[in-house]
């Protein structure tokens, strides 16, 4: 069959639950009692192997009936060398779509989903079966790209790193993070668990917790609030005074609840958060949340010795360091993500 397209097309894989396990115990047997010895279902884990497997050789078969086929793994990406015009097709879960993008440089990203019954696949339209007619659509402009906003983490030596979903600032390790942080024309020392940077993309993952656990808490505190309120004004009620007392007294709007506006995917800002900021005589906990735009990065100088890190989308991993002296300047990424569907 004649191929449709010269130009090389890279299928990203991953490795399955059950392929992590025969790595660590060198055998299915071995992690077929380790599973179920601590209760699990060890075939949950032969199911989702046999569907990724079926799926990766369907992929397999329609890429090669479309163009040149190059397979790699997740790990392999952080060095890997993409062509200016290669296309590359992630078959995975939608995480390994948004750890793919940040290496790629405008080439186009299609996501294949090996599993619907199991994944969501919000990053993940299509399906291997469908491969060779996807990637000929693409090639006829009948599918149209949907682009992803990306953050930037750049340090004073030149070292940087993109994020698709969200970047974390902060200490290695579960101990306060200190460092100084500048958003606009102001500054303050923080001591924290660190700093979360999502995109429009990433503000239904890591943030959206965040801010889901503030409104609950502030929730819980307000309600509290009001019953002290409210007992309180019922006891000088009860006494013939102060029958007006309590009226108004309290927070208000106790049903209220945090939410953030809608972003795209493409939008032209991002938004930080501190978590879990704590006052004291050296740090501060005024700038805790805010918008972060083209004109008006955010600054972080470390103050952590030996343990501060940035890392992005999850991947603890694959960070630069971030150790006393090290400056960052957080924005908008130069790049953006170009999404198949």
């Amino acid at each position: 069959m004649k191929r449709q397209t010269e130009e090389k097309i890279i299928l990203v894989t991953s490795m399955t639950r059950l392929e992590y396990l025969k790595k660590r115990f060198n055998s299915v047997t071995q992690a077929k009692f380790y599973v179920e010895h601590l209760g699990a279902d060890f075939n949950d884990y032969l199911a989702e192997d046999e569907l990724y497997r079926e799926a990766f050789a369907a992929s397999i078969t329609a890429i090669n009936q479309v163009g040149r086929l190059q397979v790699i793994q997740r790990q392999y990406l952080p060095n890997f060398i993409f062509g200016k015009k290669d296309i590359v097709v992630v078959l995975g879960r939608d995480g390994l779509v948004a750890n793919t993008l940040k290496y790629l440089n405008g080439q186009p990203c299609i996501g294949v989903n090996p599993d619907p019954g199991r994944w969501d696949g919000i990053l993940l339209p299509f399906k291997a079966g469908e491969l060779h007619l996807v990637i000929p659509g693409f090639l006829q402009e009948k599918y149209r790209i949907k682009e992803v906003t990306m953050v930037k983490a750049t340090l004073q030596n030149g070292e940087y790193l993109y994020g698709v979903n969200d970047l974390f600032i902060g200490a290695q390790t579960h101990i306060s993070a200190r460092y100084s942080i500048t958003h606009g024309e102001k500054s303050e020392q923080h001591s924290s668990s660190g700093i979360i940077i999502s995109t429009g993309l990433g503000s239904t993952a890591w943030l959206k917790s965040i801010i889901i656990g503030a409104s609950k808490i502030v929730n819980e505190l307000t309600l509290q609030g009001t019953d002290r309120n409210h007992n309180r004004s019922t006891r000088q009620n009860k006494n013939g005074a102060g029958t007006d007392q309590g009226k108004n007294a309290g927070p208000q709007n106790v049903s209220g609840k945090a939410s953030l506006e809608k972003m795209n995917w493409d939008a032209d800002y991002l938004y930080f958060s501190v978590r879990e900021p704590f006052p004291s005589m050296t740090s501060s906990t005024d700038i805790v949340f805010g918008k972060i735009t083209r004109e008006k990065p955010l600054r972080i100088l470390s103050y952590m010795p030996d343990s501060g890190v940035i890392f992005s989308d999850g991947i603890e991993k694959d960070y630069i360091s971030f150790t006393s002296g090290m400056k960052a300047v957080i924005s908008i990424a130069e790049k953006k993500g170009r999404l198949v569907v």
